[in-house]
């Protein structure tokens, strides 16, 4: 199911997130704008019938700023979105530009008050003295409407742009990062936040790596972890000291002498890191890897997974074209068996941990018809190439799948290609 698709550069997804429900989808774009897709309610109970998604709310979440000071343009674009468990009625999500996060409130409204004392039907002021009667406000049924509000904003915090949000599991607290710092906030204090990670170094020339990524263990508040651009990830305990400039934890790889080459410090650089379900693991995304980590073993990573091995020897023509600096995401599915990261042409590629099989799947407009079935696709790199292959000389670089999310609880995942948005779920027989 392919949701919806244009050609403007506003209109390209830059994150995708499902609630802790799986009932809400929103997506952010270059655009600033923020699309929540809401499941179906009659079909929730029905076997053999899914519910599709469709348009819930949008809104403008970000403006373009201009930083006067710097003069510097500060991009409208979302680059994460992270949403709050229910408490209510309402929802809450986070989202955030490069500068500044904002809090909105996403609520329904299906009913008006009417009979106001002091206002007409209007709504303008009465004259008090032609009151000579009091009455009782009613609420009238009203078509639903859904109102997004933004009710705190988070500012002024960062020199750097903002890369990764995410909340805490006190559910109280959230952390921002940026290239060089990282930052503790209260939900309820906007005016100041508390610097837990800060890796700038006193000369800026000695300055040789940058937070990639950075998120909050799922049950233990008072851990973290942050990517860097060398390929490493580190633990931190905030219970040890106010600022975690001393990792707990060091996962790094040691690297093969045999293939390094001028590009391996690119393609280490990790642009992902997200924990399992169960807080046991940790999964890391680099250019041509997905590689998943015991908490409990620092030295190397337990399973390694090839994403696109195929565009080792086309490195040279990816760092010309800037394709070697793209971020790509990765997810794990409801129960931690599966992880999901995208690829070029559209491709995004799917890895069991249980049977260790692998699949390459794509994501286009040709396979996006309702209730069909994805077709596994296979990239020939040298030799005779079958029919149902497809060379990697033939590949579109253009056509990317960096964002990815997965259904908390289903195999309903969702796919950003650029600037379309497809939703797959598992074969209903």
């Amino acid at each position: 199911m392919c949701l919806f698709s244009d050609v403007k550069k506003a209109d390209i997804i830059s994150t995708v997130e499902f609630n802790h429900t799986g009932e809400l989808l929103a997506t952010g774009d270059k655009g600033g704008r923020v699309v929540i897709f809401q499941r179906e309610q009659e079909s929730k109970n029905q076997v053999h019938r899914r519910g599709e998604y469709n348009v819930y709310s949008t809104f403008q979440s970000h403006e373009p700023e201009f930083d006067y000071l710097k003069s510097l343009e500060i991009e409208e674009k979302i680059n994460k979105i992270r949403w709050l468990p229910q408490q209510n009625a309402a929802y809450f999500l986070l989202s955030t530009n490069d500068k500044t996060v904002k809090l909105w409130k996403v609520s329904e409204r299906d009913k008006r008050p009417e009979g106001y004392n002091l206002k007409d039907e209007e709504g303008r002021l009465r004259d008090p003295a032609t009151i000579t009667t009091l009455r009782v406000p009613v609420l009238r049924p009203m078509d639903l409407m859904v109102e997004a509000t933004p009710r705190r904003v988070f500012a002024n915090a960062h020199t750097y742009h903002i890369n990764s949000i995410s909340v805490n599991s006190d559910y109280e607290t959230y952390m921002s990062a940026d290239d060089l710092r990282i930052n503790l906030w209260n939900f309820e204090i906007t005016n100041q936040s508390f610097n837990i990670v800060d890796i700038k170094p006193a000369n800026m020339e000695e300055l040789t790596e940058v937070i990639t990524a950075a998120e909050f263990h799922p049950h233990h508040c008072n851990t973290f972890v942050y990517s860097s651009s060398k390929g490493t990830i580190r633990l931190c305990d905030m219970r040890a000291s106010a600022l975690c400039d001393r990792h707990t934890k060091f996962f790094e790889e040691p690297e093969d002498p045999s293939n390094r080459s001028f590009f391996s410090e690119i393609i280490s650089s990790i642009s992902d890191v997200k924990f399992s379900h169960s807080g046991r693991y940790i999964m890391t995304r680099d250019y041509l890897t997905v590689k998943v980590w015991d908490l409990n073993m620092e030295n190397r990573p337990i399973e390694t997974y090839q994403v696109h091995d195929y565009l080792r020897s086309k490195l040279c023509s990816l760092y010309e074209n800037d394709c070697i600096f793209d971020k790509f995401e990765c997810v794990w599915n409801g129960s931690d068996s599966v992880i999901m990261t995208g690829s070029y042409n559209n491709f995004f590629r799917m890895f069991d941990r249980n049977t260790k099989r692998d699949v390459t799947l794509e994501a286009s407009r040709e396979n996006s018809k309702p209730r069909a079935i994805l077709k596994p696709r296979k990239v020939c790199v040298g030799g005779k190439r079958r029919k149902d292959e497809i060379s990697v000389d033939s590949l579109d670089f253009s056509k990317k799948i960096l964002h990815t999310a997965w259904h908390p609880s289903e195999n309903i995942i969702a796919v950003a290609a650029t600037n379309n948005l497809y939703i797959f779920q598992d074969k209903v027989n």
